[in-house]
């Protein structure tokens, strides 16, 4: 499981079904388990996200790795348009504050 930041102010943005309309819309197709949203597309199979808090999205996920380039390419890039309207923080911005909890031993 990983733990992803959520932009100060932006979680009234996924509040209530925000986070399953934009799952919906960015997958076209969302499944639920309870407060997780169950998401399988592409090589995502499955992807598992919930909100923790209002500061906090807690992402499981397993990549296949048996899959063609352009439904890998797609994937990727739909899961960092999802990421990014989630968050609110973009992939280089997600990366860094990874690597810095990392650094700081607080992952």
């Amino acid at each position: 499981m990983q733990e992803q930041d959520i932009k100060r102010g932006h979680y009234k943005n996924i509040d209530g079904s925000g986070l399953e309309d934009l799952a919906k819309e960015i997958f076209g197709v969302c499944g639920k388990d309870g407060n997780t949203l169950v998401i399988e597309f592409g090589a995502l199979q499955p992807f598992k996200v919930w909100v923790k808090d209002k500061s906090t999205l807690c992402i499981e996920t397993i990549m296949q790795s048996d899959v063609d380039e352009a439904t890998a390419i797609d994937t990727r890039k739909r899961y960092n348009t999802f990421m990014e309207r989630a968050t609110g923080f973009t992939a280089k911005q997600r990366s860094k504050r990874l690597q810095k909890k990392a650094k700081e031993g607080s992952m």
